[in-house]
C-alpha cells in the first residue's frame, strides 16, 4: 500500500479498516486480521497497527475477544457510518466553509452551483 505522508500512517490504517467494513469484506461480528497479519500484509510495523486497534476499539467499532482475536463488533457498519459522519460535520465542513470566507465566495453562489444533484455528483 502505497502511503501519504499527509497523514500518520496509523490513521490510514484505520481508512483502510473503515473502508474494508462498509464494503462490507469485514462485516459485524466476524473476525478481522491479527495485528502481525495486518502489519505484514500492508508492510508497516506491529505497533502501528496495534495503535490503530487500539484506537478502533476505544471508538467501539471492533473488540478483542482474548484468545481468538480481533472482531468487528455486530453494528461495526453503523458505528463506522456514524464516526465518518461526525468527523465531516466537526472537520471538514469548518474547513469548506473557511476557505469559502477566504476567498470570497457568498453561500448563495454555493446554494446555485449545487441545488441540482446532477450538477455535483460523478457520474
Amino acid at each position: 500500500m502505497q502511503f501519504n505522508k499527509e497523514t500518520p500512517i496509523y490513521i490510514q490504517i484505520k481508512d483502510v479498516v473503515y473502508n474494508a467494513i462498509l464494503s462490507g469484506e469485514y462485516c459485524g461480528g466476524e473476525r478481522i486480521p491479527s495485528i502481525r497479519d495486518m502489519a505484514v500484509s500492508l508492510e508497516v510495523n506491529p505497533n502501528t497497527v496495534t495503535r490503530t486497534y487500539a484506537i478502533l476499539q476505544e471508538e467501539g467499532v471492533i473488540e478483542n475477544q482474548r484468545g481468538l482475536g480481533y472482531f468487528a463488533v455486530e453494528n461495526a457498519k453503523d458505528v463506522v457510518l456514524n464516526q465518518m459522519k461526525d468527523e465531516f460535520l466537526t472537520v471538514e465542513v469548518p474547513l469548506f466553509f473557511s476557505k469559502m470566507e477566504r476567498l470570497g465566495i457568498p453561500m448563495e453562489k454555493i446554494t446555485t452551483l449545487y441545488s441540482e444533484p446532477k450538477k455535483w455528483r460523478k457520474t
